[in-house]
């Protein structure tokens, strides 16, 4: 018997229409877990690095995390995985809500597609009545009210849907899946929208299988309690009023500009007031206290879902007021456009049209205002029209299809990404190394169990390190060490890069909500999940011998292997640099020798590429077996440095 997970994948493929429910390895769940870890086994063992993202060969993968439909409070973060026609290489999604724990009630512990389907469908799973249903009376509808529309057809008022807009249908590059009240960007939605899926519709009734049931809801219960009592997790921004840091530190528009003195005590109350006006409710994610989502409702809009920090984002871009972000926000959503890459990709056009780089040509009729502006551009780009089937592939390819000096308003891309629109000053030692060498295309994914800032006052610093339960020793004694207006000694940057990364890879794996785990350390150091209590869930959950230092392995083998899909599609370390004006100091030597660093401890070549031991120690002798083949290694090339544990 299986525990935790179901034991089968649900294998679709659309172009020929077939279906069929696999069953999976279970040695897979003892080195990989589940999520993103075993949809990273998927990838490598199936699409070449010869496949483009726009291929039928290759695959879109839904999967529900190892604790999911399990007792263990948060666990409810769908992964989504694939590659991206915009960077070519490995793109990783997550969304909350309640798709995965549905899907794993309907007997499956992920969904991978592949192929092409001939037009429109949808793809409808009540637990082992599966089938692929037109969707042509669809096309264009809005992400939500596809959803609406769906549970009606079915008169199923429970299935948890996830679809797309019509960026997805039309390949815009930052396209979203939309579910409930969460949504998976960063490159996964122009992908189903090419493989012609509108939805994904979920109902499951099954149980799941828990090895031992008591010891585990024995855990869980209280843990729901610490979750809800534990002011430092979940999304704490949502409910925050104050936006002074993210409006002084943030850039304005697409320019590398802060908007200083912005923010005042009177437009704080008046945002906040106008965000009383339109929120129906506070909503949360399946089995989870914390509610960090808002449903606003503004007059004759569809409903929709405020998440993560979308709030400020299109109205900082466009220089306008919140109730411009709540107003476009009603349409993007309803499309299905990234409220993080979408409102940097619009601002760049404005910039280009007032350099004149775009021209009254390109933009026939362009409104004067900014805010009518950002409405105006929104549909070229959702439409594919005119410049907006350039502005479809994101502000690194715009800029290289528009030319005539486009290119120099590239600002904030890496990896031919954009990244979140932070200025800052100095440059930050361990977050060189997460934008650097991160391969989940956004900071938030790989940030959080470190602070970011020292805290000044020496006994505040002991106090936050006392009750810090998530921190292996050797973090606890850097903290302390870290001064205001210093950098962390290069040895400390890399473990908190790697500490970082690693515990969201675990978070991923088993399926649990970062704002939880991964992300919410570095404020108030008091996480509910770490790498010290994550082992008995885990265990209780499946039956298997977990501790901390096992599933630090299993978090450096899930990294290793995702970095290894993207070394094989051509990823080097000319390509690990952080966009050029991200901080205004820079440090070349310190940059090149942080990087250095990293590599050694990483047990990787100097040119970032993953030792042929460090795999094999790894039990990823496969990989290594594959980048001798290539040449990418040789087998003099075999030197790895011993790493710290958890427990150090």
């Amino acid at each position: 018997m299986r525990y935790a997970e179901t034991g089968f994948n649900l294998e679709v493929d659309l172009t020929r229409g077939n279906i069929e429910r696999v069953r999976t390895d279970p040695a897979w769940t003892e080195l990989y877990l589940g999520g993103q870890g075993t949809a990273g086994r998927l990838l490598w063992d199936r699409v070449g690095p010869e496949v483009h993202p726009f291929d039928p060969e290759n695959l879109l993968i839904f999967s529900s995390g190892l604790l999911h439909s399990t007792p263990v409070p948060g666990a409810n973060r769908t992964t989504v995985d694939t590659f991206s026609p915009q960077t070519n290489l490995y793109s990783h999604s997550l969304f909350g809500g309640f798709f995965g724990p549905e899907l794993k009630h309907a007997g499956y512990d992920k969904i991978i597609l592949r192929g092409k389907a001939p037009d429109l469908v949808y793809l409808w799973i009540h637990n082992d009545k599966v089938e692929l249903r037109d969707a042509t009376h669809l096309a264009g509808m809005g992400a939500l009210a596809t959803a609406d529309r769906i549970r009606e057809e079915l008169e199923q008022p429970e299935a948890q849907v996830a679809a797309i807009g019509l960026a997805g249908e039309n390949r815009v590059f930052m396209a979203t899946i939309e579910h409930a009240n969460s949504s998976a960007s960063r490159g996964v939605g122009v992908i189903i929208g090419d493989k012609r899926l509108k939805a994904i519709v979920v109902r499951g009734t099954k149980d799941v299988n828990i090895a031992r049931p008591a010891e585990l809801f024995g855990i869980s219960s209280p843990m729901y309690r610490a979750i809800y009592e534990n002011e430092f997790c979940g999304d704490t921004m949502a409910h925050e009023d104050d936006e002074e840091f993210h409006v002084n530190n943030f850039a304005w528009g697409n320019a590398r500009k802060r908007n200083l003195g912005f923010w005042n005590k009177e437009r704080e109350e008046r945002w906040k007031a106008i965000t009383e006006s339109v929120r129906l409710r506070w909503t949360g994610c399946y089995n989870c206290p914390k509610d960090c989502h808002q449903a606003i409702r503004l007059p004759g809009k569809q409903t929709y879902f405020q998440k993560c920090y979308s709030k400020l984002t299109y109205a900082m871009a466009a220089y306008e007021e919140i109730d411009f972000n709540y107003e476009i926000l009603a349409l993007t959503q309803e499309y299905g456009l990234d409220g993080f890459s979408t409102p940097q990709v619009l601002a760049f056009a404005i910039e280009l049209y007032e350099a004149g780089i775009l021209t009254d040509e390109d933009l026939p009729g362009f409104p004067s205002s900014g805010g009518e502006r950002f409405f105006y551009l929104v549909e070229k780009l959702v439409n594919r029209e005119g410049v907006g089937d350039a502005l479809a592939n994101g502000v690194y390819h715009a800029a290289r299809q528009i030319g005539k000096g486009a290119e120099e308003f590239d600002h904030n891309s890496m990896k031919k990404f954009e990244q979140v629109p932070l200025k800052l000053k100095m440059i930050n030692y361990p977050y060189f190394l997460m934008y650097a060498t991160g391969e989940k295309m956004n900071i938030t994914q790989i940030e959080g169990s470190y602070p970011q800032v020292p805290i000044a006052d020496k006994e505040e610093r002991q106090r936050f390190v006392d009750r810090w339960d998530a921190a292996p020793e050797r973090f606890k004694k850097w903290f302390l060490e870290w001064e205001p207006r210093t950098h962390p000694s290069v040895e400390a940057a890399v473990n908190i890069c790697d500490w970082n990364e690693t515990m969201h890879y675990i978070d991923d794996a088993i399926g649990t909500c970062a704002f939880l785990s991964s992300f919410r350390g570095q404020f108030g150091g008091r996480p509910p999940y770490h790498i010290y209590n994550l082992p008995q869930f885990i265990s209780h959950a499946t039956g298997l011998d977990m501790d901390p230092d096992k599933l630090w392995k299993v978090g450096h083998r899930n990294r290793n292997l995702i970095r290894a899909i993207n070394i094989r599609r051509g990823l080097r370390r000319a390509d690990e640099k952080p966009p050029e004006d991200h901080w205004k100091i820079r440090d070349p030597e310190m940059e090149k020798r942080l990087l250095d660093e990293y590599y050694k401890f990483k047990g990787w070549t100097m040119d970032g590429v993953p030792r042929a031991k460090t795999l094999r120690e790894l039990e990823l002798g496969f990989v290594a077996e594959d980048f001798l083949e290539r040449g990418i290694l040789t087998e003099g090339d075999d030197s790895a440095p011993e790493q710290a544990s958890a427990g150090e």
